[in-house]
């Protein structure tokens, strides 16, 4: 559950702490469940600059969220980016 007014994330009932950029992420991708958002997507929708290369600060930031949010939660399209599983 990922609360906008107050800033919060809970899984499974618990508080998640999030820094900002991670908690930018988690939103990002909890606006558009299901959809499978590019690495240059993302970066441009949380970082606000356009796609270098060799930059793996999303793949980084990915795995963040995934020890805190559960591996199983967001899923790697291969070739394509990454989805937040619904449901």
């Amino acid at each position: 559950m990922l609360d906008l007014r107050r800033r919060t994330v809970s899984v499974d009932g618990r508080s998640v702490e999030l820094s900002s950029r991670e908690f930018a992420l988690a939103e990002t991708l909890f606006r558009h469940p299901g959809q499978v958002l590019s690495r240059e997507q993302l970066l441009s929708m949380v970082w606000g600059y356009d796609f270098e290369p060799e930059s793996n600060v999303v793949d980084v930031y990915i795995g963040y969220l995934r020890r805190k949010l559960g591996a199983d939660r967001i899923e790697t399209v291969r070739g394509m980016g990454y989805r937040l599983r619904a449901g």
